[in-house]
């Protein structure tokens, strides 16, 4: 999945535990084949071929990834929309880009037209995907890598093992206790990390322990370029096409699987603090967001449950 995945099991035996991680590997592989949109031979790029055209018969993985998708769109009112691909192609999210280049509001214009979750047509019973209009393509790499940490578990506790953390890169899901007897402690990568550190994912600003759930962070820092003094950034706004100005900077969310968390950092990224906040409330779920002042908001079951580490980042009152 075009980055670093990583699987830890407890066990008291060396040879279920390594059978376990295999197991979890071969489940991401699988789901890269199925869902990866810049492989010609994925399922994804099928359906993205035959847009306007013809429905396309899909694996019962790809169809239920789907269905995942369809449901975090509504609950966001199309804050996370797996059609937005028209629109990203226009971008280029490189910090080694020497020259970025900022499409023109007509051609971002014209590619918005072709992004709508509620044109993507599913049949259960035939396992048929259908987008309605020529040119719509699916892109589920804001869902797909917390997908694939719940499946890996899946895997890896049809194995017997009863304890496990599964990361794939900042998508994790952890079940059981670690070998120390408690939860697993994970860290949230510092979005402002130092300019020219050769490893920023190891600047924490905060920590917690996570037990028989998953966290998804989506940040600014991850993918982008900057122009006259503008960040640019990959998460893209699918009512506007542009990068999301929402105010806030890191969105972690903690839920009891992987996809949840996956799709909706994104999706509340692009709301911002308020109406993410919101949200999270109302769906039972917890997360830690970031605005560009450093102030860190929490979701209420989650205060005294996180050790903020870096004294540039202050808890909003």
């Amino acid at each position: 999945m075009d980055t670093f995945c990583t699987i830890t099991v407890v066990s008291p035996s060396r040879e279920e535990a390594i059978e376990a991680v295999d197991a979890g590997f071969a489940e991401i592989k699988k789901l890269e084949t199925l869902l990866n949109y810049f492989s010609d031979q994925s399922e994804i790029s099928t359906v993205n071929r035959a847009a306007g055209s013809m429905p396309v018969e899909v694996s019962i993985e790809t169809l239920e990834i789907l269905k995942k998708s369809l449901d975090i769109s509504k609950a966001a009112n199309g804050a996370f929309d797996p059609t937005i691909a028209p629109v990203i192609k226009q971008w280029s999210f490189s910090k080694d880009s020497s020259v970025p280049v900022i499409p023109s509001g007509k051609v971002i214009e014209h590619s918005l037209a072709l992004v709508d979750y509620k044109k993507i047509k599913i049949n259960a019973e035939t396992r048929e995907v259908y987008l309605e209009d020529k040119g719509m393509e699916l892109d589920l790499g804001g869902i797909t890598k917390g997908f694939a940490a719940d499946k890996a578990v899946d895997a890896i506790k049809n194995k017997g093992v009863t304890a496990a953390l599964v990361a794939v890169a900042g998508d994790i899901r952890g079940f059981g206790l670690n070998i120390s007897g408690q939860g697993w402690k994970v860290g949230i990568q510092n979005p402002r990390t130092r300019a020219g550190s050769d490893k920023p994912w190891e600047d924490i600003f905060a920590v917690l322990r996570l037990k028989d759930k998953a966290i998804s962070t989506s940040g600014d820092y991850q993918r982008f370029f900057i122009k006259d003094g503008v960040r640019f950034h990959h998460i893209l706004d699918p009512q506007t096409g542009y990068p999301s100005e929402s105010g806030l900077i890191s969105v972690s969310v903690i839920a009891p699987e992987g996809y949840l968390a996956d799709g909706l950092s994104t999706a509340v990224f692009v709301l911002g603090a308020e109406k993410g906040m919101t949200i999270l409330e109302s769906m039972g779920l917890d997360g830690i967001l970031v605005n560009n002042n450093r102030k860190v908001f929490i979701t209420k079951n989650l205060k005294g449950k996180i050790d903020i580490l870096n004294k540039e980042y202050q808890k909003a009152e």
